[in-house]
């Protein structure tokens, strides 16, 4: 093989991928063309090729174990697990390489095993194709993963939980609870609802609905079939980025945005009646970020970052990104009691 010298187009921690480019000028190199990675079935052949133990382009064969397997090795909020599962021998070395199908079309991306002794054990799973397809194309169009969220919390519906709730199906996604004015609320979905279709696609599990929404974009709509009271109805829902908005997000709108590690919106007509304010914009969800390292509540409204109003959610980012590396940060707002406080930190 030869060694080429590229640079890196935008990576997703959510799902373990990047994207790079050879920056070197070459001649045209071969390339895999991608398969549909929802058409593969569990019993298929399959083969991993990469360079175990600085093996280089060793493969190796086996078949499809399983289907939408989330392991939770991904540490990330929004982390999409729904691997290919598959006994092919995977190694590291493996990492980043091809799973293909008998024809030679890309399936999957090796990207974990499942061992005791860090070797392979017989248990090796791959990014499904159709979800490292679109995070490749959002990439190299707006430099970072356009992320759609439905805003639920969920869970595996299971015949224990069934029983339970005394509902006559023993498979699907029950709806735990929904993120304030989210897509899914928006739409009419309510908690104790249980999605069983999604786009006439029926749905088992939490990662299959996971990989799914995954594989859209903010601003698409999806068909759901949700069982309500043991009555199936149908929603329309359309999909929301990590701002609460359908626009799509580029890279460089996302910086200040990624470090303070939140979900935002601005406040309504009645909260700027109860709090006696004219603008602001509330923290719906606190998660991994400078506002949970400075504590800063759920329900915390922003409405100055180094004196500057703040009325909408790009403010926040167009704020932080105009504040010199050497003055600190200072966020002026008020607490869901309606007292008044001010965050300052440096970053």
């Amino acid at each position: 093989g030869e060694d080429y010298k590229a640079t890196i187009v935008g990576t997703d921690p959510t799902t373990d991928i990047a994207l790079l480019k050879i920056a070197d000028e070459v001649a045209e190199l071969p390339y895999l063309s991608f398969s549909n990675s929802d058409n593969i079935k569990v019993g298929e052949w399959v083969l991993a090729v990469g360079n175990p133990f600085n093996l280089t382009s060793t493969v190796t064969a086996g078949i499809v174990s399983a289907k939408a397997r989330n392991i939770g090795i991904i540490n990330e909020r929004a982390a999409i697990e729904s691997f290919i599962q598959t006994d092919a021998a995977v190694n590291p070395g493996n990492s980043g390489g091809a799973l293909v199908n008998t024809r030679g079309e890309l399936v999957g991306i090796n990207s974990a095993i499942s061992t005791h002794t860090g070797s392979f054990e017989g248990y090796s799973f791959a990014v499904p194709s159709n979800l490292a397809s679109k995070v490749v194309r959002d990439l190299k169009e707006y430099g970072t993963v356009q992320r759609a969220f439905i805003g639920v919390s969920i869970s595996d519906l299971n015949p224990r939980l069934a029983d339970e709730l005394d509902v006559k199906v023993n498979a699907g996604v029950y709806i735990g609870g929904l993120s304030e004015n989210g897509a899914a609320e928006e739409a009419g979905l309510e908690k104790g609802d249980i999605i069983l279709a999604i786009n006439s696609r029926n749905i088992t599990k939490s990662s299959e609905l996971q990989e799914i929404i995954g594989s859209k974009r903010p601003g698409e709509k999806i068909s759901l079939k949700v069982l309500r009271d043991n009555i199936e109805r149908e929603f329309e829902v359309t999909l929301r980025n990590v701002n609460g908005t359908t626009k799509r997000i580029k890279k460089a709108d996302l910086e200040f945005l990624t470090l303070l590690g939140g979900r935002f919106r601005e406040i309504n007509a009645e909260e700027k009646s109860d709090y006696r304010l004219k603008y602001g914009v509330k923290i719906l969800e606190v998660n991994t970020g400078i506002l949970a390292e400075q504590d800063i509540p759920n329900g915390f409204i922003i409405t100055q970052i180094n004196e500057q109003p703040i009325k909408s959610v790009n403010d926040i980012n167009k704020a932080g990104l105009e504040i010199p590396k050497d003055r600190p940060v200072i966020i002026f707002g008020v607490l869901p009691n309606g007292r008044e406080k001010y965050y300052a930190f440096g970053f």
